[in-house]
């Protein structure tokens, strides 16, 4: 390893729900340093789910009282456990299965989110998340998709995880 290991930097909460888990969701959803407006996407998404939940439109919600308890919900639902990575043995490239560590966990399951939701088209950016947040809520959406494809590539690759190194 070559020089020194970058710091960690200390994220600081949200301002309006002071949570360190919404001001990770913000900062990845910021394009080119517009964090003014990924804040106003966010919070235009979690008002939509409080709104939502108030009118009981979100099926098996009842436990649910906020949206953060609905995103700490839906984050347990998308985050992977196990992801391929690709590593290179003998002048052949294997994918093995590697468990997902910390931070990245949150990094994947976001970024997960934010694509599929800049990959529909015709709505607000706030709307699009808050149908694909519902959609990975409720089991379906290109999120689930994503998770299960990873799951699936770890497990036909399980007889390489021999290779990996913790």
């Amino acid at each position: 390893m070559r020089g020194k290991k970058a710091p960690v930097r200390e994220i600081l909460p949200d301002p309006k729900y002071n949570s360190i888990v919404i001001a990770k969701f913000i900062n990845y959803t910021m394009l080119d340093g517009k964090k003014s407006i990924a804040q106003g996407i966010i919070y235009d998404a979690m008002d939509e789910i409080d709104r939502l939940l108030k009118e009981k439109k979100i099926v098996g919600g009842e436990t649910i009282k906020n949206a953060q308890e609905f995103l700490d919900v839906l984050l347990e639902k998308v985050t992977p456990m196990v992801e391929v990575k690709s590593r290179r043995v003998g002048g052949s490239n294997y994918q093995i299965p590697m468990p997902v560590r910390g931070n990245r966990r949150y990094y994947l399951a976001f970024t997960w989110l934010i694509d599929a939701a800049r990959a529909r088209k015709g709505k607000a950016m706030y709307k699009r998340l808050v149908e694909e947040m519902l959609d990975s809520y409720n089991g379906t959406g290109s999120t689930i998709k994503k998770k299960e494809d990873v799951y699936r590539m770890a497990e036909a690759n399980r007889a390489f995880a021999h290779l990996a190194r913790f």
